[in-house]
């Protein structure tokens, strides 16, 4: 019992709550039910498409110009970063979140022998791509205006 007395009067010196006793009272609340994935119907023979975004991080304009789905690019294929040739790698799933899955497509640059990524959510890749460049063990952010694939 001591133990007990203890653990709740530090806890009220903590100021918070468990989830438990925050969520003790709620058989009268109605939450609003999760948002249905949206499935988009895409053709295999998809034509080109060139897009823009906002890259909040720098303040500027981001132009992305896909020859096919970005799910589609796969070990070999090249893609150019601000008129620099990457060769992809590898692509993968790199977190399921559940309704979005984060994924990284791995490339080189054969010139330099250095490695990078980029990193987008698959549910929003023109809001969420990001570029990153591998120093020593640590992927750095790149900010870049064009990617075409």
């Amino acid at each position: 019992m001591v133990v007990k007395k203890k653990t709740k009067e530090k806890k009220a010196k903590e100021g918070g709550m468990d989830l438990d006793d925050a969520f003790a009272d709620d058989e009268d609340v109605s939450y609003r039910e999760s948002k249905p994935k949206k499935v988009k119907a895409k053709a295999d023979d998809e034509e080109e498409v060139s897009v823009q975004s906002l890259d909040e991080s720098v303040g500027e304009k981001r132009n992305i110009k896909a020859s096919k789905p970005i799910k589609q690019i796969k070990k070999g294929d090249k893609l150019k970063i601000d008129g620099k040739e990457y060769e992809v790698d590898a692509q993968y799933v790199l977190i399921d979140h559940g309704t979005t899955k984060e994924m990284t497509i791995e490339l080189f640059d054969s010139k330099t022998d250095k490695d990078y990524q980029l990193r987008y959510f698959d549910d929003q890749v023109e809001t969420t791509i990001d570029f990153y460049e591998l120093n020593e063990i640590l992927y750095n952010k790149k900010p870049f205006k064009k990617i075409e694939w």
